[in-house]
C-alpha cells in the first residue's frame, strides 16, 4: 500500500518587524515551517524576536533537548509563557503560581506527583469510555445536518468537558472554561482581555474550592484539599494554581491536536481511508500526528548568562522551547517536513522532554485516539467545505478554530468530490 505524504514548500520573507518572527503573525500561525527550515539552514540556528518582550528561538533538535533538560540554566519558576506579561501581584496565580509547570524542584517534584495517579495508563483507561459517550453524542448532534465546523463543534468540546469532569466541575460550565482557555492563551498579547480571563477563572476556582470544603468528592480539587505540605494544609494559592494548570493545559493543547488532525483527514483522503480500512496504523499514525502538528511551545527564563545552540544568550533572557520546531529538524527526522502515516521512528517532542515533560500525555494520547475513531466510524467520507474559511491560532498554542467539513448524509445529497 502506498504511503500519502504532506510536503510544505515555499520560504517566508526575509524577517518581520522587530526580529525573524512574529509567533502571532499571520503568516507565521499559518504555517511555521518555512521559518524553522530557513532558521536552521543559517549558520546560527536560534532565531530572535523584540516582540512581545523579547525572545530567543532555537530550532534544532537538539538545542531545544538540551535547553529544556536544563532546568537550572533555563527555569520555569519564572513563567512560561511566550509573551512578557505583567502580573496582578494580587492574584493567586503570581503568588503561587502554576505549579507544576511554572516551578522547579522541589516545589514541582511533589505537585506533578500529586497530578500523576489520575495520569496513569489504568486512570486514564477509566475514562475512556465517558470520552468516547461523549463523542458520540456530539456526533449526534450534527451527523444528520451534512456538515459542521469540526474545530469548533467537535475538537474543543472534548478535552474541556474530560478535565471538567477530573477537576468535578458541572460540565454545563464548559463554554466558559473554552472561553477563559482561549483568552489566556490564544490572546496572550491582549493583556486586558487575558486579565480579564484570569480573574474569572480564579474567581470560579475559588467558589469550587469553598464547595469542596463543605463537600468533598472523588476529583482532583478534593484532592488537594486533601493534601498536607510539611503538616500543613496545601496553600490555597497552589491549589488555585494547579487547578487552574490542569484546566489550560489540559484543553487547548488536545482540542488543537485533535482539531490539527480532523483538517489534515479531511484534506488528505488517502489518509483518511488507511486510517478507515487499516486498524494497525493507527498507533504509527497518532504519532505522526503529534509531530507534525505539535501545538504546544514553551518558555524559559535564562538564569545566566548562556548558549543556547552555540548562540549567546544573556540572564533573563527568554528562550522558547520550540518543541514544534525540533519535530521538523532533518537530522532527526528523515523527510521531516512530510507528514507519513505510517512512519516507524518517531521520538517526537510533543509532549516536551525532561522534568516538565506532560503530566497529561496518556490522557491527550486517548483522548486524540478516541476522537478520531469515533469520527471515522461516524463520517467516514468528509472533506473542507470552504478552505478559505480555515482559521489558526498561534502564540503558546497553536491549532486550528475553525475547520467546516461537508460529508455525505442519508437523502442529503452532499457528498465531498474526491481528491488527489
Amino acid at each position: 500500500m502506498t504511503t500519502e505524504t504532506t510536503d510544505v514548500h515555499g520560504d517566508p520573507a526575509a524577517g518581520v518587524a522587530g526580529g525573524d518572527y512574529d509567533l502571532f503573525g499571520e503568516e507565521f500561525v499559518r504555517d511555521p515551517a518555512p521559518y524553522w527550515r530557513r532558521f536552521r539552514a543559517r549558520e546560527c540556528p536560534v532565531a530572535h524576536s523584540e516582540l512581545y518582550g523579547g525572545s530567543w528561538l532555537p530550532t534544532r533538535y537538539a538545542d531545544v533537548v538540551a535547553a529544556a533538560r536544563d532546568w537550572e540554566t533555563f527555569t520555569s519558576s519564572r513563567g512560561v509563557s511566550v509573551v512578557r506579561v505583567p502580573q496582578n501581584e494580587e492574584s493567586p496565580l503570581a503568588v503561587g503560581g502554576a505549579p507544576p509547570i511554572t516551578a522547579d524542584p522541589p516545589l514541582h517534584s511533589w505537585t506533578r506527583k500529586l497530578l500523576l495517579p489520575a495520569m496513569s495508563p489504568q486512570a486514564v483507561e477509566s475514562y475512556e469510555p465517558r470520552t468516547r459517550a461523549l463523542c458520540r453524542r456530539l456526533l449526534e448532534g450534527f451527523r444528520g445536518r451534512g456538515r459542521a465546523d469540526a474545530a469548533a463543534d467537535y475538537a474543543q468540546q472534548i478535552p474541556v468537558r474530560i478535565i471538567g469532569f477530573l477537576l468535578g466541575v458541572p460540565e454545563e460550565r464548559s463554554d466558559e472554561f473554552v472561553g477563559w482557555v482561549r483568552s489566556i492563551l490564544e490572546f496572550a498579547n491582549d493583556l486586558p482581555r487575558r486579565q480579564k480571563a484570569i480573574d474569572e477563572l480564579v474567581a470560579f476556582l475559588r467558589d469550587q474550592i469553598e464547595e469542596r470544603r463543605a463537600d468533598p468528592g472523588d476529583d482532583l480539587l478534593s484532592l488537594f484539599l486533601a493534601t498536607e505540605v510539611d503538616g500543613e494544609p496545601m496553600p490555597e494559592e497552589l491549589i488555585i494554581g494547579e487547578a487552574a494548570l490542569t484546566l489550560v493545559a489540559g484543553t487547548d493543547t488536545t482540542w488543537s491536536a485533535i482539531g490539527s488532525s480532523l483538517l489534515h483527514l479531511a484534506t488528505h483522503p488517502g489518509d483518511r481511508r488507511r486510517m478507515v480500512s487499516d486498524p494497525e496504523v493507527w498507533p504509527l499514525a497518532i504519532e505522526e500526528f503529534l509531530r507534525f502538528y505539535s501545538p504546544v511551545t514553551m518558555a524559559r527564563i535564562a538564569t545566566r548568562d548562556a548558549e543556547v545552540g552555540g548562540c549567546p544568550v544573556a540572564a533573563g533572557d527568554r528562550v522558547l522551547m520550540a518543541f514544534p520546531a525540533a519535530n521538523r529538524d532533518e537530522e532527526v527526522f528523515e523527510r521531516a517536513d512530510e507528514f507519513i502515516i505510517d512512519r516507524a521512528r518517531n521520538r517526537h517532542l510533543a509532549f516536551g522532554v525532561g522534568i516538565h515533560r506532560c503530566a497529561g500525555s496518556n490522557l491527550a494520547r486517548m483522548e486524540l485516539t478516541v476522537a478520531l475513531e469515533e469520527w471515522l466510524r461516524a463520517i467516514p467520507e468528509f472533506e473542507l467545505e470552504d478552505p478559505g474559511r480555515v482559521t489558526w491560532a498561534g502564540g503558546q498554542v497553536r491549532g486550528p478554530r475553525s475547520v467546516p467539513v461537508v460529508f455525505p448524509t442519508a437523502g442529503s445529497g452532499i457528498s465531498p468530490t474526491p481528491t488527489t
